[in-house]
């Protein structure tokens, strides 16, 4: 029996202490019943809708996420806000849709702008509670020190403040001396706090990433496992350039995608293992998703996105819908399917509705999508989601239905990618305005306008109102 339950069963005479060390005994076992739900988000970058083996994958193993789905809940439809990284970041760690915010693109070394210190972040939401709060990976959101995470809610950061194909090692100056490379991309820098700790960041660095962002993450879990904590994982990988650990080189047969692959999911059997061992497993979320699909002309150092439609860089489903698992054993249903539309905007409302925070003051587009989590017959609480690229409103989804309005994108076209990390040319194209059924049409193939003219004139007109509603609400990106 507990002690809890010999404490709430037993008389005072009985158990023969004295009445105040009784009520402190009984105070102390209901405040640790009742401690608020730990939350870790794992946010991989240039992950494909394919690259796992819950969503598909079959060159590698992935065990760890396969149990990850199999105690868990798998996301058919979870989406980004922006298939590219920073716009991406920005998206789920505010609530708002990037273009709110003023985030667009990839920030890069040079960059004069970053998340606004008037935005609030999941990590002050959570900070509101006495959460224990760590970054550890790819920020993305401004390397100066004003944008970075200790001034963003989180006790502690390390990793890269931006993409690491950012240095003098990028394949587009590889042909430059090293004086002209660093003129285009400076040193890749290490931060651990504030604090750059390796101002040039080398390949045998990078070989390191992954397993040293995952220590990180267990250390501060094992360090705050007595309090509630927010942990947030947002890996370097598998952004090109690829880099793994001695331990998982050649490891997966399937080349160095594969081997980086069988690496992240180790990180996540860390995570889980970590997790379990101090019996948190049952009072904490943990949510593993990607910025955006895979960077598609890197051929075979990048990932795949099928059955969905393009890559990275497009509003298309292959660039912004992401292979999404939530893990709660005792609270998700185990081995269940959501093919509910959902967006990482939600997460933010989501973690306030679980610990009983406040939402921001200011205008935030996510909805609570708990019951989505939960429940098995629970519905989307958004209308619409809206996908913009830059600026542009691209396309709406409602339901099973998206539309998009007319837009250029980039596409390989049928061609092949690179090899070995050197990448080869998109080719441009565009679409005009088209309706797709993505549940009888996920690859957005057959364009259904002519036969559904009314839900065609139903999300154009939503999405102009949310459109003219937007640039009347957007706030500016932060400026040093």
């Amino acid at each position: 029996m507990s002690l809890r339950n010999i404490l709430l069963s037993t008389t005072q005479t009985e158990i023969m202490i004295p009445k105040f060390t009784y009520f402190l005994f009984l105070f102390f076992t209901v405040f640790l019943a009742a401690k608020p739900p730990n939350v870790v988000i794992m946010f991989m970058d240039d992950m494909g809708y394919a690259d796992i083996g819950p969503f598909g994958a079959k060159d590698y193993p992935t065990p760890n996420l396969d149990r990850m789905a199999k105690e868990g809940r798998k996301f058919t439809d979870f989406y980004v806000t922006q298939a590219v990284c920073s716009a991406s970041r920005a998206g789920l760690l505010t609530g708002c849709y990037n273009v709110r915010i003023g985030i667009l693109g990839a920030l890069g070394p040079k960059s004069n702008i970053g998340i606004n210190p008037n935005e609030v972040t999941i990590a002050e939401i959570c900070k509101q509670k006495g959460y224990a709060t760590g970054c550890f990976g790819k920020w993305h959101l401004g390397h100066h020190k004003k944008f970075l995470p200790k001034q963003h809610g989180f006790d502690e950061y390390f990793g890269l403040p931006y993409s690491n194909d950012m240095w003098p090692y990028h394949p587009g100056v590889l042909h430059l001396s090293m004086e002209e490379r660093v003129k285009r991309w400076p040193h890749l820098p290490l931060i651990e706090g504030n604090k750059v700790i390796n101002p040039k960041v080398s390949g045998k660095d990078q070989e390191q990433l992954t397993k040293q962002y995952t220590e990180r993450a267990v250390s501060f879990i094992e360090k705050n496992k007595d309090k509630p904590f927010f942990a947030y994982i947002p890996h370097s990988m598998v952004h090109v350039p690829l880099y793994v650990s001695e331990k998982f080189k050649g490891k997966s047969g399937a080349g160095l995608f594969g081997d980086v692959m069988m690496e992240v999911d180790w990180s996540v059997g860390e995570i889980m293992k970590t997790l379990r061992k101090h019996k948190l497993e049952k009072n904490t979320l943990f949510l593993f998703t990607s910025d955006n699909g895979p960077w598609l002309n890197y051929g075979d150092h990048a990932g795949s996105a099928a059955p969905l439609r393009e890559g990275k860089g497009t509003m298309f489903d292959g660039g912004c819908r992401e292979p999404t698992l939530a893990w709660w054993p005792g609270k998700i249903p185990a081995n269940s399917v959501c093919s509910e539309p959902a967006m990482t905007i939600d997460l933010l409302p989501t973690v306030a509705k679980m610990i009983g925070a406040k939402l921001p003051g200011h205008k935030i587009d996510g909805k609570n999508i708990l019951p989505l989590m939960l429940k098995n017959e629970a519905k989307s609480p958004q209308k619409a989601y809206y996908f913009y690229y830059g600026n542009q409103l691209q396309a709406v989804r409602q339901g099973k239905w998206k539309l998009h309005f007319p837009h250029g994108y980039r596409t390989m076209a049928g061609k092949p990618g690179g090899t070995d990390g050197i990448p080869t040319k998109y080719s441009q194209a565009k679409i005009g305005l088209a309706l797709f059924d993505l549940e009888k049409d996920i690859g957005e193939l057959k364009d259904l306008k002519s036969q559904f003219p009314k839900v065609v004139e139903q999300l154009s007109v939503l999405g102009k109102k949310f459109h003219e509603k937007l640039g009347k609400s957007k706030r500016p990106a932060g400026k040093i």
